[in-house]
């Protein structure tokens, strides 16, 4: 296990480094700015940063509730933060799923790896921007959690895994996303743009393994409903999010496809939900293949 969390805590230290969280939100303010508020500091402070000075008079001083707009940016940020929330722990149950069954049949290698790339590329996309990490912050804990869960299915393949013995890939996917990440952030700019436009179509894709394992199986195997479910809601809210703060249609039309495809997978939960995985499709490091094992 310490194979797993070496590689871990280096990225742990990397992504620290280059989030540069702001410690606290509760800036001072000018005395003469506080009195204004009706509500107590611990409630308007961290509202005026979340919705600005303007939105906050609007709906927490003067009680507006219909200025459209400002209505409409509470509700992204509240979704915003959500989706953060959740972010941190979307994965959590897939994790403890493959854990305590020690298997990770059902589950594609290939999704994972494609799906962990185009997180890198968002995160760090996002990062340079200087975007709100209310509009991108679930994806740095979902990047940490793939990652894990990529170490566990070769941890728990059942098969060889190429030529490689399984610490050998264990390094060498460690020093791919370590490196990789840190290349990202020191990639001229408009090769960034490049790349995020690149990763839209590698972030659908990687659902694609996933969609055709669960068909060829007729089983989602160790799939986490809770994952997939909160995936489903999760994309569909970040597409209001990213319309209503953003002015990025690149952005938004990936979200909204992501929602597309997240949304055939619960279809496949619903299914498939009564199958048990008698057999299943084997999943080789880069592609899944159509050669039916016995399970054990």
């Amino acid at each position: 296990m310490a194979s797993v969390m070496l590689p871990l805590v280096a990225l742990l230290v990397s992504f620290q480094t280059l989030l540069a969280l702001p410690v606290s939100i509760y800036e001072s303010h000018h005395n003469d700015q506080q009195d204004e508020y009706w509500w107590p500091t611990f409630i308007n402070v961290p509202l005026v940063k979340l919705l600005g000075d303007s939105c906050y008079q609007s709906l927490f001083e003067e009680f507006h509730f219909t200025d459209t707009f400002c209505l409409k940016l509470a509700v992204s940020k509240a979704l915003g933060l959500g989706i953060v929330v959740g972010g941190a722990i979307i994965k959590i149950p897939q994790i403890f799923t493959i854990v305590r069954h020690k298997s990770a049949k059902g589950l594609s290698l290939a999704s994972f790896l494609l799906e962990t790339c185009a997180y890198m590329i968002v995160l760090m996309y996002n990062l340079r921007l200087h975007n709100p990490f209310s509009t991108f912050g679930e994806v740095a804990f979902m990047t940490l959690q793939n990652i894990f869960i990529t170490y566990l299915i070769v941890i728990y393949a059942t098969q060889p895994i190429a030529e490689f013995s399984k610490s050998s890939l264990m390094i060498g996917l460690s020093i791919g996303f370590v490196g990789g990440f840190l290349c990202l952030g020191m990639i001229p700019s408009w090769l960034m743009s490049l790349l995020y436009a690149a990763q839209i179509p590698i972030g659908l894709a990687s659902k694609v393994p996933q969609i055709k394992l669960n068909y060829l199986n007729k089983s989602t195997g160790q799939l986490s409903a809770f994952a997939v479910l909160n995936y489903f809601v999760g994309t569909t809210a970040r597409a209001f999010t990213t319309w209503t703060e953003l002015d990025d249609p690149i952005m938004l039309g990936g979200n909204i496809l992501a929602s597309v495809l997240n949304g055939v997978l619960v279809a496949q939960l619903f299914i498939y939900r009564k199958q048990k995985l008698a057999s299943y499709t084997s999943v080789p490091v880069l592609m899944a293949t159509t050669t039916a094992e016995k399970a054990d």
